[in-house]
């Protein structure tokens, strides 16, 4: 379905960013028997319930239009919550310094899953500082093995 959140990116990027905001995620995904489309939106400050709104009745009448998906659908347009997922180099730029979970495809260091603050970003590389019990450690993991990025909440 890459192809349909691809067509959805294009038509929301442009009607996101009218409104002053972010187009963060777009996914297109079953559930059950039901399809959702499900798009993330953020601006400096947060999104409040009026901008999920406002932007889910201008992209409706954008995909009345175009409908780029041949299957009924719901259409969910939502923050990202704080757990905002990384899947940009912007979103991993913006997260340096920030305390972040991240899941391979692969182990890197014996492990597929590290928390921990985003030191560093490259195109190929991050570098992550975790704990392992009373000692922090930096791990690079190769940006090519990331299966899955997003912010972690610390309590």
């Amino acid at each position: 379905m890459t192809n349909v959140t691809e067509k959805v990116e294009l038509l929301a990027k442009p009607i996101v960013e009218r409104e002053g905001m972010e187009l963060v995620d777009v996914e297109f995904v079953k559930e059950g028997a039901d399809w959702f489309l499900r798009v993330s939106i953020d601006k400096e400050g947060g999104v409040d319930l009026e901008d999920c709104v406002n932007i889910n009745e201008k992209l409706s009448e954008a995909l009345n239009q175009d409908d780029p998906i041949d299957e009924p659908y719901y259409l969910d347009v939502a923050s990202p919550g704080a757990e905002r997922p990384l899947k940009k180099t912007e979103d991993f730029e913006k997260a340096i310094g920030k305390h972040v979970y991240i899941k391979t495809h692969d182990p890197v260091k014996d492990a597929v899953e590290f928390e921990g603050t985003l030191l560093s970003y490259s195109e190929e590389m991050l570098e992550l500082e975790v704990r392992v019990k009373t000692r922090k450690l930096k791990i690079e993991i190769p940006v090519n093995k990331i299966a899955m990025a997003r912010l972690a909440v610390v309590f």
